[in-house]
């Protein structure tokens, strides 16, 4: 179905694979429309309940925008090429279900910007991330220059858009860049655990704490507080609240259903 991805299915986990492999997975105009279309799937099956998304091979996650795409770009088309990838990404951090990055390599850019716009990152050991686009004379358009200081602070965002030096998985955990760093051996089966992990709490509640995290970022938090009220409340009146709480009193495992 697609040129560039790779997409499937297993117990509820839609797996979604950049496969650019002769150029390190890098996202040309064609593999983010894919992407956004492989996305727009997750969210409208309600079969889905999580997605993983990798890079094909052990070299790269995804190495970047194509450069041969940037060159020659006008003021107008600059910045059409930024919120069309802006878009693309914002469909993945507000899609509602998880979306966790398997990161094998390099994520630098375009890469580094995608890993962020899921809502969990898991590195292999060899996993390299970075924001070189100064050293091309230009910024990071897809999101980089607001996302990164909200997950790493505003000091460590601004050493590696500044000098756009490359770092360590290991210097990515620490900064908060990334949630675990695995053996690459391990890496899909940890993003698969990940997931599942997940997917066994119910579903609406998962939901509703993205909403308000991803939402009471941008408030102040009198305000986020009252939008967690405001889901908390939403919470009471689901099936799954009463099946839950039930299952408790019972001590047994909880039977969600979603509603």
């Amino acid at each position: 179905m697609y040129e560039h991805l790779l997409f499937s299915t297993v117990n509820a986990i839609a797996s979604i694979v950049i496969n650019r492999p002769a150029v390190r997975n890098a996202l040309n105009a064609s593999t983010l429309e894919e992407l956004s279309d492989a996305v727009e799937r997750v969210r409208v099956d309600d079969s889905i309940r999580a997605a993983i998304i990798t890079g094909s091979g052990d070299r790269a996650f995804v190495a970047g925008a194509d450069i041969g795409e940037i060159t020659g770009l006008n003021r107008s088309e600059g910045e059409s090429f930024a919120r069309r990838g802006q878009a693309v990404f914002n469909s993945i951090e507000f899609l509602g279900k998880p979306v966790i990055a398997a990161v094998n390599g390099y994520a630098l850019g375009g890469g580094c910007e995608l890993a962020m716009a899921c809502t969990l990152r898991i590195a292999s050991e060899n996993a390299v991330f970075g924001q070189p686009e100064v050293k091309l004379g230009i910024i990071p358009g897809y999101g980089g220059t607001q996302r990164l200081p909200r997950l790493v602070g505003k000091g460590h965002a601004l050493e590696m858009l500044l000098t756009g030096q490359l770092i360590s998985a290991a210097e990515a955990h620490r900064i908060g860049l990334v949630n675990r760093v695995v053996a690459s051996s391990e890496l899909l089966p940890a993003a698969d655990e990940m997931a599942k992990k997940i997917m066994a709490n119910a579903p609406q509640a998962v939901r509703f704490c993205m909403e308000a995290v991803h939402r009471g970022l941008d408030t102040t938090q009198e305000q986020g507080q009252l939008l967690e009220a405001e889901f908390f409340g939403e919470c009471c009146v689901t099936d799954d609240m009463v099946e839950g709480t039930r299952a408790f009193l019972e001590k047994r495992a909880p039977g969600f259903k979603g509603k």
